[in-house]
């Protein structure tokens, strides 16, 4: 989220959903030329924020609004929602599928949640924080889910059975970020990926306008040296072989780093911006696209109304 806009009023805003919503037949994907869609109507009121995909090719998004999630099968641009709002002041924001079907969802202040995607049964709830803080992004490495924490110098971790099997309602534990980490007065950690070679963490900071990677065992972060532009506004990061795809949302556009494999330093390849974009916050992939829900935080204060999209554009 970016810290041009007012970011904690938006978040506290809230419209709820009801469940089971679907869109109407107004609402039409766009369509590439014999293709599948390439702009995706989600319903009025949602606030997106995260998007996931898979397994197959469905993406699921959560609602700022309420913490609803919302389910779109990519072939067709329609969809329904998969679990009722859970109120005003709950949230669903980032997001990640395992091959087990879970969706972990970061919850924004003090929870994450693991949702069941074939019905949308909550699997289990932590406590994260205590409600003055900012559960905002997650991903998963065969070991844990790591969530990062917009407003607290530290990441939660949830570790994850040799099955996968989740933890107890005591098992999540935090990891202080030190180092050369830069914490600000609002939000610093957003998007969190892996390296290329797997060893390590990468979080960008919004405040700090950086990159970090960090070590998963210490929290140890140092800064990535990287061409291009600072990411003053860097959200959602996503990793495809050694390119490196931070959205940065309020600039309406994506930049996309190079990593060497250790995520050292990477080099800017590419910044992809459509005219579509209406301030993008996360993105996943299927196939040859990327995908990206758009947040719209120029809307204040976001109505039952507000109509919003998730698009897709071609990787690089």
């Amino acid at each position: 989220m970016s810290r041009s806009l007012s970011r904690r009023r938006l978040l506290a805003t809230g419209t709820a959903l009801g469940a089971g919503a679907v869109l109407g037949p107004q609402a039409a994907p766009a369509r590439a030329a014999g293709g599948w869609p390439t702009t995706i109507p989600l319903p009025d009121g949602f606030r997106p924020e995260g998007i996931a995909i898979g397994p197959g090719p469905y993406a699921y998004f959560g609602s700022l609004a309420d913490a609803s999630v919302y389910r779109a099968d990519l072939a067709t641009g329609r969809g329904r929602l998969i679990t009722g709002g859970l109120g005003t002041g709950r949230q669903a924001v980032g997001l990640k599928t395992d091959a087990r079907g879970r969706l972990f969802v970061a919850g924004g202040p003090g929870t994450l949640r693991v949702i069941d995607t074939r019905d949308g049964t909550v699997l289990a709830t932590y406590p994260a924080g205590d409600g003055q803080n900012f559960v905002n992004d997650v991903i998963l490495t065969p070991e844990a889910a790591y969530f990062t924490d917009s407003f607290r110098a530290q990441l939660y971790v949830l570790p994850l059975g040799r099955h996968g099997e989740l933890p107890g309602p005591d098992g999540l534990r935090t990891l202080p970020l030190t180092g050369e980490w830069v914490q600000g007065p609002e939000f610093s950690a957003n998007g969190i990926e892996r390296t290329p070679d797997g060893t390590a963490l990468l979080v960008v900071n919004a405040y700090a306008g950086a990159l970090f990677r960090v070590d998963q065992r210490t929290g140890n972060a140092r800064k990535v040296t990287h061409s291009g532009p600072p990411l003053v506004n860097g959200d959602g990061l996503l990793l495809l072989d050694r390119d490196l795809y931070v959205v940065q949302q309020a600039q309406n556009a994506v930049d996309v780093l190079r990593l060497n494999r250790p995520g050292t330093f990477g080099r800017a390849v590419a910044r992809i911006t459509d005219p579509r974009f209406r301030i993008p916050t996360t993105a996943a992939a299927c196939g040859d696209r990327i995908y990206l829900p758009n947040a719209r935080f120029d809307v204040d204060p976001p109505l039952p109304t507000t109509p919003y999209t998730a698009v897709a554009v071609d990787r690089i």
